[in-house]
């Protein structure tokens, strides 16, 4: 699925991006002070098993037990195994439990034996003291004996994982003794789940705050962009004029706010001369239209009863009306993309109007099944005479594009205001008209309400009409702050909604 937001984009975009960067650093730490720690036990492991490596005195090993949590900076409660091996081979102290699992003896064991004593190197003696001399108190512990060319023999770490956990383990081979230390990683383990514990919490957390600033960030970069889009939102016939101001608009929009008030110029020049073309020309041609009227008349007037001239002054006659009917219909669609139509607005009864319409519809077309339910009291603030055209176009719609005996239903209804003509405690006064009538294409659904289209041209031969009814009709309808729209229905049917705002 497709995100259409850019603004989310954005801020899903950085999140996604500052995720992966805090994840892999969430991980690369990790290691690092996972090996860090481990390190630093290896360092303290290899010192104490050094000193395990030297012969003691049997009081003495306990001693340097007690002491290797500590050395060894470990917690009390860790798991701590010793082993030192005299150079007889047997068991010189062990403390902890050696399972079969670690099996300390069998590391030591694998060991490859250390070189020989340098003969170069003595060993370590006791100081001389002269005879008769009292020999002073003291223990000396024998160092680690020097191995070939002077070198001491190095411990080895190795890894181990049993049951209970993984064991760090250090073990050293000398000449005369041999010793293992086993520490457990428990107590790194827990702290490690301590730290990724923190990252699991700190970078969803981190992330939260970058996807909301990158969301803050992003809504004032496009802020210059709202403000456009509110601007072309409100542009109407009467707001050509509205341009938007640079003021501190940054740089990357100016070019875009410049070329839309260029836009603007160009489409209020364009439609003032368009829309004083119409209305000029509606206005001309009045004047010629009603004295060839007139003429028509008084000719048609004294014309033979019943001759050829008087049929063709007839013809001529209704053709002239209907020339000006569209002259009358232009001049008022002029006004309205003006925005300019006079509206004398009255407490109109809608209720009485269709009454009235119903009543005529029964002359008008009586092979037709009309049902009305009209409710009382439908007030509206509006200009009658013009509410009484839209009235009598949806109608004569309705009659001229309906089936052989067909039927036509008028139903009202009064229900609250919705946007963008939404008052406080206002209503809206609804009038739909439907009629039986072929099932309406989609090209002409989209086009039903362009001027001067009738849809099919093979019926609007047989259809009187210039295609301007419905056109003119929502422009009233909007005019009064209401509108007309094509409402769904099944086939075989066709349902104009004229919605008004009932009066306050």
């Amino acid at each position: 699925m497709k995100l259409r937001s850019f603004r989310l984009r954005i801020a899903l975009f950085s999140a996604a991006l500052a995720g992966g960067a805090l994840v892999g650093f969430g991980i690369v730490a990790w290691q690092l002070i996972y090996v860090a720690k481990v390190n630093q036990l290896d360092a303290r492991l290899e010192s104490q098993v050094k000193r395990a490596s030297r012969p003691r005195f049997p009081d003495g090993w306990q001693t340097f037990d007690l002491s290797l949590p500590r050395e060894l900076g470990a917690d009390v409660n860790t798991p701590i195994v010793l082993l030192a091996i005299g150079d007889d081979g047997e068991v010189a102290y062990q403390s902890g439990k050696d399972s079969p699992e670690l099996n300390l003896r069998n590391l030591l064991l694998a060991l490859p034996p250390p070189p020989a004593p340098s003969p170069t190197h003595a060993s370590q003696a006791l100081p001389e003291f002269n005879r008769g001399q009292r020999k002073p108190d003291i223990r000396i512990e024998p160092v680690i004996e020097p191995v070939a060319d002077g070198v001491f023999p190095e411990p080895r770490i190795v890894t181990q994982q049993t049951s209970a956990g993984g064991w760090r383990i250090g073990i050293i081979k000398t000449p005369r003794s041999e010793a293992a230390i086993a520490v457990s990683l428990q107590t790194i383990d827990q702290d490690m789940s301590v730290i990724r514990n923190i990252f699991l919490v700190a970078i969803p957390g981190t992330l939260l705050l970058v996807a909301g600033g990158a969301w803050n960030l992003a809504g004032k970069a496009l802020r210059p962009i709202q403000r456009l889009t509110s601007a072309i939102q409100q542009v109407t016939v009467a707001g050509l004029d509205q341009q938007l101001h640079l003021g501190a608009t940054d740089v990357e929009f100016v070019e875009l706010i410049q070329v839309f008030n260029q836009m603007l110029e160009r489409l209020e020049r364009s439609f003032k001369q368009a829309s004083r073309f119409s209305a000029d020309a509606a206005h001309e041609l009045k004047t010629p239209l009603a004295i060839l009227q007139g003429e028509l008349e008084q000719a048609l007037y004294q014309a033979e009863p019943g001759s050829e001239v008087q049929q063709n002054l007839s013809n001529l006659l209704d053709e002239v009306r209907r020339l000006s009917g569209i002259v009358r219909k232009l001049l008022l669609l002029s006004l309205a993309d003006a925005g300019q139509m006079g509206l004398h607005k009255v407490e109109v009864n809608l209720s009485e109007l269709l009454i009235i319409i119903v009543e005529d519809m029964e002359l008008l077309a009586p092979h037709l099944e009309v049902e009305a339910e009209i409710a009382n009291d439908l007030w509206v603030w509006g200009d009658r005479d013009l509410l009484t055209q839209v009235l009598q176009n949806l109608v004569s719609n309705a009659i001229k594009y309906n089936l052989p005996n067909g039927w036509i239903r008028i139903q009202t209804q009064q229900r609250q205001m919705q946007q963008p003509m939404q008052s406080a405690g206002q209503v809206a006064v609804q009038v739909t008209i439907t009629n039986a009538s072929k099932t309406l294409a989609d090209s002409d659904r989209h086009r039903i309400f362009d001027r001067f289209y009738r849809g099919d041209p093979a019926r609007t031969r047989k259809v009187e009409g210039i295609g301007l009814g419905l056109s003119l009709s929502r422009e009233i309808a909007r005019a009064h702050n209401g509108d007309l729209l094509l409402d769904l229905t099944p086939e075989g049917q066709t349902a104009l909604t004229l919605t008004l705002p009932g009066k306050a």
